[in-house]
Order: structure tokens, then sequence, then C-alpha cells
């Protein structure tokens, strides 16, 4: 199955899950260390936990192997790598002050802008 297709299915399973504003980005043409990045926000910590599995749980069905996870034990900001996937999960707060979207939608233009 195609990145695009398994990290829509992701997105899907954590809109399911009740995840808040649920962005999927293309960053082929940025970067070798994933083709697709999700990121999406949760109510709490426990919330973040839950979409953590369920990002893990959708990507095994599409047989995809969960490399790691970070930050399922501290609470704000959880990670899931499956390889090709990349999903963020944050709390509303710590993804505004990181703007992940802006970042990777821009190829890192807005950071580089943002030295000059």
């Amino acid at each position: 199955m195609r990145p695009a297709t398994v990290a829509r299915k992701i997105a899907a399973a954590l809109d399911d899950m009740k995840a808040l504003d649920v962005r999927v980005i293309d960053v082929r043409k940025n970067t070798t260390i994933a083709d697709m990045i999700i990121i999406a926000s949760g109510r709490s910590d426990r919330h973040l936990r839950s979409l953590a599995d369920a990002a893990a749980d959708t990507g095994r069905r599409c047989r995809l192997r969960v490399l790691g996870t970070e930050g399922e034990h501290t609470g704000e900001w959880v990670l899931v790598d499956l390889g090709d996937i990349i999903v963020h999960l944050m709390h509303p707060a710590t993804r505004a002050y990181y703007q992940l979207e802006k970042l990777w939608s821009d190829g890192g233009q807005g950071r580089a802008a943002a030295r000059k």
C-alpha cells in the first residue's frame, strides 16, 4: 500500500478518535526521512496516548512496522515512527509553539526566512 493511502487511513482513525485538526503533509520533496507526516492534537495526555495507539494499530493493519514511539510517558508530544510515515501528536499549545505544519509545508523556508 502506498504511503499516502496509509496516511489517509491513519488520519481517518485519528479523526474517529476525536483528534483535533488532523493534517497530512507530503514531505517527499523536503526530506528523505519520511514520505508523509501526520500532525494532530489531543485534549489530554491520556487522549494523546490513545491516539498514538490508534495510529500504531492502523499502521500495523496496513503492514507497516512501528519503528518506535517517543513521548508517551511525558505526554505533551507523542511521536510514532512508522518508517515512511511519522505521526506527531501534541497538545494544542505545544503544537502552536513548534508550528510543524509551517516548517514542513513550506520546506523549511519559513525558518530560513526568519533568520535573515
